[in-house]
């Protein structure tokens, strides 16, 4: 070794370990009830939703019984085939989402920013015309390193975890909670995130893991399930623990995020708790069982969800959350004809027919050939519209939205 050589060896003994304890002092934690930013101060969240782009809602499509990613997933093939399927896709994984919309995001004020994705992205399970188990790592590391070039925070959202948490279209599963049943979805729900943790241990951008969105719907008897929830979310994060002691750790409600009954004492050092609300009165009765669970455990709390209302809603429910320091990530970001979000865009030309499509009777093969459209065509090009009309050169955004939640537009 050469006297450089050694010098520089020497440097490294002496440097790293300042290094690597500077960088851990950036990542977001907790302390109390608070949400303490890189700075050392309280970090209040103020964000959004990525909804619609690593889990496609029917809603979001104007869709209405076809209304989960392996639904829609199924109509779009039998428009566009096996091939072009895969096509459209990846487009659209590389257009609904990109670095104009993040930069727009930050530019608005925001801080932080929530992505759902599904579980199957981590797995050699075929979605979205991929089934490359690293495509979910080579999708969330662009979109990332964006947030990272912004300063804008990210939180990674489980929205479907598999056999599914909720027992509705928002997991992509079969309509019952069978994560909460089934050992083996049990253990691959820990193992996705476990790869996910050890992927993401040392990177300050993401500040947090939400274990489960919305688990157990209300269609089902709570003592069924309940019980199983805080469980599965120690498990979950005693394995990202083993790779993993940065980040914190997002637990989400039972019955869509809003009931902190199955909760006890905080097992972890650095858990959020957070709960979701849609179309109730922005008043402190709807929030004070989260406040009281806050006080009681001292521990911080956010608001996940949100929003899907008029603009006086949106401003009232967030200078409540504000008033009682809780953080939000109002939903969604970007939809198709919709004032009640950040920016929307145009319906394309002759998209009614890819929608009246969905709406015909598809249950067997003799169905699905009565339903097909005399001009495929058509619909094919309505279809690649709509990732033109996304783009977001094509984008308006709602100034009265944005105006609601407190930021501005760019």
């Amino acid at each position: 070794m050469t006297k450089l050589s050694k010098t520089f060896a020497f440097l490294l003994l002496v440097i790293a370990p300042v290094f690597l304890k500077a960088q851990t002092g950036k990542f977001i934690t907790v302390k109390g009830k608070e949400i303490i930013g890189p700075n050392n101060k309280p970090f209040l969240m103020r964000g959004t939703n990525l909804g619609n782009w690593l889990v496609p809602e029917g809603y979001m499509f104007k869709f209405k019984s076809v209304n989960s990613p392996k639904l829609i997933n199924q109509a779009l093939s039998e428009l566009l085939g096996p091939e072009d399927i895969k096509a459209f896709w990846k487009q659209y994984q590389d257009t609904y989402i990109t670095a104009a919309d993040i930069h727009f995001l930050k530019a608005s004020g925001m801080n932080s920013i929530r992505i759902p994705f599904n579980y199957r992205l981590f797995t050699s399970e075929t979605y979205m015309g991929e089934n490359n188990p690293n495509r979910g790592f080579e999708l969330l590391d662009r979109v990332i390193g964006w947030c990272k070039k912004e300063g804008l925070y990210v939180i990674l959202d489980m929205h479907c975890a598999p056999g599914g948490q909720t027992g509705d279209n928002i997991d992509d599963g079969v309509g019952y909670p069978f994560l909460f049943k089934s050992k083996a979805s049990q253990q691959l729900a820990i193992s996705v995130w476990h790869r996910i943790a050890a992927h993401y241990a040392n990177e300050t951008t993401v500040m947090g893991y939400d274990l489960l969105n919305e688990p157990i719907a209300t269609y089902f008897k709570a003592e069924d399930f309940n019980p199983y929830l805080e469980p599965l979310y120690k498990d979950i994060t005693k394995s990202i623990r083993m790779v993993d002691k940065n980040h914190i750790i997002i637990l989400g409600g039972a019955q869509w995020d809003s009931n902190f009954k199955p909760f006890g004492p905080p097992f972890d050092s650095k858990l959020v708790y957070q709960f979701h609300k849609y179309w109730t009165e922005p008043t402190q009765n709807v929030i004070q069982d989260y406040v009281d669970f806050r006080d009681k455990y001292n521990v911080p709390i956010y608001c996940g969800e949100t929003g899907e209302n008029k603009d006086p809603w949106v401003k009232d429910f967030r200078i409540l959350l504000e008033k009682n320091n809780i953080g939000w990530h109002y939903w969604p970001y970007k939809k198709l004809d919709n004032t009640a979000g950040i920016i929307t865009f145009d319906v394309p030309a002759n998209y009614e027919k890819v929608i009246d499509y969905t709406e015909q009777p598809r249950s067997d093969f003799a169905a699905i050939r009565k339903a097909a459209p005399e001009n495929r065509e058509e619909l094919v090009k309505a279809l690649y519209g709509f990732l033109n009309n996304c783009k977001f050169e094509n984008c308006k955004p709602n100034k009265g939205y944005i105006e609601a939640l407190g930021l501005k537009t760019p």
